[in-house]
């Protein structure tokens, strides 16, 4: 029996995946060419160009690396840290901890700050941090998935601009949801990844590199020890007149992120925000009748990762896997400290639109009795 036919279409409300829209379906199925023949290569020219503009940076090395957005972080992680590197890691979620795991594996010296889940980076902590000691990086998650929170990488950019370390940020799930100024916050290194609010499968890792960050790899001491994301080679395949073999491309999902930039492009990028910005009013709006609040302050809310705690008495597993199995929707549950506290609610991408808010609130009230 073939397995694929059991699969329904899921209206996608967890922290990822996120919805996909047609256009970016039908860019899988085009013909699959070779990855280094001239049609596929002015694409990827196209793709740079327009993951420049979503990134806000005019970084030569802004490119999308083969894997998702954990292959993205692994990638600025190898490339610019070497055993003994001091690194400070911002922490108030689960994906602070993993750029803290990293490093470790890399042999850096790693300090960090932590900070209750569900609030944010503390800035004048940061600040009395950086003025006391020496840092070669800080490294920081701009919106943490596990907890709804939106740190305030602005602000802690421009504490970072006064030192002489690089930058580094996790933008997996605020790219293409929110602003993200790659340059004018001073960022040297920043990946996402395609499922969340660039509504394209997952597969892919959008990430660029500022000039300070690229000579910081070309004069490292030792190689950087992962052949497969190693940039001083990659870049080869990415930029020039004539491209370098390093590993087949995987195109289709190439095809599917250059049609996803370009709906979002289209749509304006103003526009999208403002979508997504008006998803979340929606379902602040219908929560309160619900009489459910959410975890994180207003100030640091994120509209894209609805982090909600649960009513008091419901079994909150079973809300979820009633609304999955009965109703086709799928909302996360909640990690580390805060599983069984709460569900996260992804609004990202072509997810965030008023009808798909509409049909979870309305199975929301039925779940619970309303």
């Amino acid at each position: 029996m073939n397995k694929l036919k059991e699969i329904k279409e899921t209206l996608l409300m967890g922290p990822g995946p996120s919805c996909v829209p047609p256009q970016v379906y039908k860019a899988l199925a085009t013909a699959t060419i070779g990855h280094l023949d001239p049609a596929f290569i002015g694409i990827m020219d196209d793709i740079k160009a327009m993951l420049q503009q979503i990134f806000q940076t005019e970084n030569d090395v802004t490119i999308p690396m083969s894997g998702t957005g954990s292959a993205g972080m692994e990638t600025c992680f190898v490339n610019l840290v070497e055993s003994g590197d001091k690194l400070l890691v911002l922490i108030n979620g689960v994906f602070g901890m993993r750029m803290q795991d990293v490093a470790n594996r890399l042999g850096a010296d790693v300090d960090t700050l932590e900070f209750e889940w569900g609030t944010a980076v503390d800035v004048d902590a940061v600040k009395m941090k950086l003025d006391g000691a020496t840092y070669d990086i800080v490294a920081v998650v701009h919106a943490e998935t596990s907890t709804g929170v939106c740190n305030p990488v602005d602000l802690i950019g421009s504490l970072v601009k006064d030192t002489d370390a690089l930058f580094l940020v996790d933008t997996v799930t605020s790219l293409g949801g929110i602003p993200v100024k790659v340059d004018e916050w001073g960022i040297d290194a920043v990946y996402s990844g395609t499922q969340k609010c660039l509504s394209c499968p997952p597969g892919l890792s959008p990430l660029s590199f500022s000039k300070r960050a690229m000579n910081k790899l070309a004069n490292r001491k030792t190689k950087v020890p992962n052949w497969y994301l190693d940039l001083s080679m990659i870049v080869n395949y990415w930029q020039g007149a004539k491209r370098t073999y390093h590993h087949t491309a995987p195109i289709n999902m190439l095809y599917a992120l250059y049609a996803a930039l370009e709906c979002m492009l289209e749509e304006g990028m103003e526009s999208v925000f403002a979508r997504h910005q008006a998803a979340h009013e929606q379902l602040k709006a219908g929560l309160a009748e619900l009489g459910i609040p959410f975890l994180v302050k207003e100030d640091s809310r994120l509209p894209m990762l609805n982090a909600v705690k649960i009513p008091e008495g419901v079994d909150e597993a079973d809300i979820r896997m009633t609304l999955l199995k009965e109703r086709q929707i799928e909302i996360g549950a909640g990690l580390g400290p805060l599983a069984g506290k709460i569900w996260r609610i992804g609004l990202m991408g072509h997810t965030a639109r008023a009808e798909n808010v509409e049909r979870l609130l309305t199975a929301l009230r039925a779940q619970l009795g309303f």
